[in-house]
């Protein structure tokens, strides 16, 4: 498959959670220049700061804090710079996150709650198709029935997003199904998120990366 995103300077933001290796590597396939780093300065002034996410909401959410991760998601969109999260790396953009029957705050750049799937299995391993809304721009160019890699047992499944501003427009969403539909993937502006991993995704998931770093 031939990529044709053009050169830009990517930083995927090491805080001790995520694959951060095989995200590297999906984003070099691209074309991008990335790096691995927790530093403050080179995941401030990256073209764009990916923030991928494997294990526990509570846990993802300290290590994010001990490493600054969080003022540094909230400085970039402050100024408008493209942010994206993966996996865990996205249900900590939501408001709360409800583990075990405890709930920890997230980074709150969107309203909602990551709650337990709704499903007879769980978690949700394996290959998934998604409905994305016409004009989306990070699955343009990919066929509604190419299918992403997910693994999560928790997600969010009751969103609506009330705009107060009629001069503000509300995030593109697109959903998929496991037992219950749920939130597979968010653009909004800068931020944009995916549950699903693209990096572990062939061909379809490495066409969405490159329609991201085609925007940065």
């Amino acid at each position: 498959m031939e990529l044709t995103a053009a050169s830009k300077k990517v930083v995927v933001f090491d805080y001790g959670f995520g694959n951060v290796r095989s995200a590297e590597r999906a984003l070099a396939r691209t074309g991008a220049e990335v790096e691995i780093t927790r530093d403050f300065d080179r995941a401030m002034n990256a073209d764009g700061l990916l923030v991928p996410g494997v294990g526990a909401f509570a846990a993802c959410m300290k290590g994010l804090r001990e490493a600054r991760g969080d003022w540094i998601i909230d400085r970039r969109l402050s100024g408008g710079r493209p942010v994206m999260g993966i996996c865990v790396g996205m249900q900590i953009l939501f408001a709360r996150g409800i583990e075990h029957g405890v709930e920890t705050a997230g980074l709150d750049e969107w309203p909602g709650a990551v709650e337990p799937l709704q499903a007879e299995i769980v978690p949700h391993m394996g290959w998934n198709t998604v409905e994305a809304p016409a004009g989306s721009r990070l699955f343009a160019g990919l066929e509604p029935e190419a299918r992403f890699y997910f693994v999560h047992s928790y997600a969010v499944q009751d969103w609506s997003f009330d705009v107060q501003n009629p001069a503000m427009q509300p995030p593109t969403v697109t959903w998929s199904t496991h037992g219950k539909p749920f939130v597979a993937a968010v653009e909004n502006g800068p931020l944009w998120a995916t549950q699903f991993h693209p990096e572990k995704s062939g061909d379809a998931g490495a066409q969405l990366l490159t329609n991201w770093i085609g925007t940065l």
